[in-house]
């Protein structure tokens, strides 16, 4: 079975991978860390650094939202 999306759907979808990412990210890489820079490059690094790892520090990010670690 094959998981038929629309253009649409798979732009919304992006995004919202995207967002969570972002968020992803901000939760457990960069925790704890003070960022220095412009916020154009910061929002980039973590953006980039979301869509790329995303798939393994999403779930992580989320059970520590549900521990609250």
């Amino acid at each position: 079975m094959r998981l038929q999306f629309e253009k649409g759907e798979c732009e919304m979808l992006f995004v919202i991978y995207m967002v969570l990412g972002y968020w992803a990210v901000g939760r457990t890489l960069y925790r704890n860390y003070a960022m220095f820079g412009s916020m154009t490059s910061i929002v980039c690094k973590k953006l980039v650094v979301g869509v790329m790892l995303g798939w393994i520090l999403i779930p992580i990010a989320i059970i520590r939202a549900i521990l609250g670690r």
